[in-house]
Order: structure tokens, then sequence, then C-alpha cells
């Protein structure tokens, strides 16, 4: 059961002048109109009714999109004040914001306290200069250790946005990146693919072939490696991918890179298939399979069955996008049935193989 509830508000590009070669969040801007508070409180009000008598623990505003502490502190404060006003009611729980580690110094950091923010995500991108520079961030990586410790010390959660495929970026980057992470210890992180939109200067780095986007597959390879890192260092890795919101890209269209609607599931799932192929491969060496090839002890009528085991959450992850890992293990190893069953008392993204104990049972 979901127990954590986000109601996203998008503030738009007003509070960053930068250019970074992938937004197109600018030409976005150009065409709304300002958010007000009245604006704010509609947002909260249309989401509160759909998330009452649902379980639900923590309801978090969001604000989302342009850089929320670089707009003028007027705003910060009319959209902040209605937040907190629901949150003094116990109507949501926490205020969370996101923006860039050159817009956090000790006067903003003051201001936010005082109107109730709870949670600051910094967005990082990568703990590469040459990355950085290439992908015209306009910020160090220095500036992020200090950002991020004076976030934390003024007693904020503090989050990391971390993105793979940057101009200028490898697989080796992007790990030492995850490790870099880990050092600040955040609470929070995300893992976001580098994806080409139209009319960026990406696009135009695309089009004049200065830029080369990362297949799927090796996105996937470098996500999987990061989110481990952070993962088993105790960070919670809250988004793995975007979602189709995520792309404010109004009438415009993704030219390229490596948007998958189901990212999350592809790196979860090659986790998932290399924990149980361990686990099988382990129970092929004791001898409790019998070998194809070599025909002894094998009968072609009574296979023998393997059983894949998950909790109800890591399900999918356990079969795969589009059933990837069903396919995957039945090709690998025909002479194998392997069948696939939730355990609600396995933990999340824990998987177990064993032997059904009355091999071919199951199919009569």
């Amino acid at each position: 059961m979901k127990t954590h509830a986000i109601i996203p508000i998008f503030i738009p590009h007003l509070g960053c002048p930068n250019d970074c070669v992938f937004c197109n969040q600018k030409a976005i801007t150009a065409r709304m109109q300002p958010l007000g508070k009245d604006d704010v409180r509609d947002i909260i009000e249309k989401y509160l009714p759909t998330l009452s008598n649902r379980g639900i623990k923590t309801v978090e505003a969001a604000f989302y999109g342009g850089s929320f502490t670089g707009i003028p502190i007027r705003l910060q404060q009319e959209y902040l004040s209605v937040a907190k006003e629901y949150k003094d009611k116990g109507l949501i729980q926490k205020i969370h914001l996101s923006t860039r580690p050159d817009y956090i110094d000790s006067a903003i950091l003051d201001n936010l306290k005082s109107c109730g923010a709870d949670i600051i995500e910094l967005g990082v991108q990568s703990f590469d200069e040459e990355v950085l520079r290439l992908s015209n961030r306009g910020h160090s990586r220095e500036s992020v250790f200090r950002a991020s410790e004076m976030v934390k010390d003024y007693g904020f959660e503090l989050g990391l946005q971390l993105m793979i495929g940057l101009p200028g970026d490898t697989h080796e980057k992007s790990i030492r990146s995850a490790a870099e992470a880990v050092k600040i210890k955040p609470s929070i992180a995300r893992i976001y693919p580098t994806i080409i939109i139209q009319n960026t200067e990406l696009d135009h780095m695309y089009q004049r072939k200065e830029y080369i986007p990362l297949t799927l597959e090796d996105a996937v390879r470098t996500a999987k490696g990061m989110y481990l890192i952070l993962k088993n260092s105790g960070i919670n890795v809250i988004r793995i991918g975007l979602k189709s919101t995520d792309i404010i890209n109004e009438n415009g269209q993704i030219i390229g890179g490596t948007y998958h609607p189901a990212f999350r599931q592809l790196v979860e799932a090659e986790i998932a298939r290399e924990n149980l192929e361990k686990q099988l491969q382990e129970i092929i060496k004791s001898s409790h399979i019998p070998d194809k090839k070599s025909q002894k002890n094998f009968n072609e009528k009574t296979p023998p069955v393997i059983g894949f085991y998950s909790n109800g959450p890591s399900f999918s992850y356990m079969i795969g996008n589009r059933k990837s890992n069903k396919l995957y293990f039945e090709k690998k190893y025909p002479h194998v049935r392997f069948t696939f069953h939730v355990d609600p008392n396995l933990a999340n993204q824990a998987y177990l193989a064993a032997p059904i104990a009355h091999y071919g049972s199951l199919f009569r």
C-alpha cells in the first residue's frame, strides 16, 4: 500500500538565468502565466481529496520546475506560506523544493527555515568538472559540497539529482559521481538519463554531430551501477528515469536520448535477473538440476522446475519489462521450467530461487 504522496507544483523557469544545454524550460515559461498564491492553493485543493482515505501517512507539497531559491524572496515566501498553511493544519506533512547548488546561502536557508520547508533537492547532475562545463551548468563540483553541507547543517533533508549521458560523460565518470554523492550522505537521490528535447542546445549539438546520446542498453548499465552504489550506502533512490510529466516540453518532442516510460523497471529487472541467475548457478552446481547436455538424470517429460520468488511490489521487476527476465531464463535454460511466485515474507528487491520439490507436478 502506498503511504507517501506528492502534490507537484510546477514553478516556471523564473528562478534560473542559466542555459543548461539539455533544458528547454525558458521557452515554455515565456508562454506561461506566472504562478500566484491562489494557483498554489488551487493545486493543493485539487489533489487533497484524491489522497484521503487511502492510508497515506506522508503528503508532500513539492515545488518543481525552475530553481526555486532563484526566484525573488517575496515570491518564495508567498508560495511557501500557502503550503505551510496546509502543513500547520496537518493536511500535508512536508514541503519539498528543488534548486541549484549555487543558489544556496545563509539568507536563503534562513528564509526557507522560517517558511517551514523540509526537503531541499540539489540539481547536481555530475561531479565531473568537464561534464559540468560542457553542459553549461554554471557551477563547480565544489559548490555542490558547500551547498550540501549548509543544507544539512540547517537541518533540512537533503536530496541530490544526478544525470547520466551528458556531454563529455562516460560510464566511469557517472559511477564516480555516484561515489562522490555517497560521501555527502544525502537522504534521497534521483538518477535521470539525458534526453534530447527539441530546440535545446543539446538538440543543436546532436544535429551538428557534436553529441552522441547513450544507447538504452548503456544507460541501463550505468544507471544500475550508480543505483547499487547509492542504495548499498543507505541512500533512498526515489526516482530512476523520467516520467512523461517530467518532460516540460509543451508542443515539442523528444529528439533522441534514452527516454523509456519504464526506465526504472529496466534497471531493477537487470538487478533481479543477475541476483536470480547467481542463485540458479549455485543450484545447478550442487546437482539439484539434471544436466541436459550430458543427459545425466534428465527426463524430457518431467524437466526440473525452479521457482523464483519476490514480494508483491518487486514482482514486476522479477518478471522484467515485457516479461524480459522470464524470456531470458526460458531461452538460456531450455531444459528447466521456471515458475514465478509472490512471497509476502520477502523484503522489497529481495529475490529467491529454489527448486520445486515435485518436478513437473505444477504442469499436470
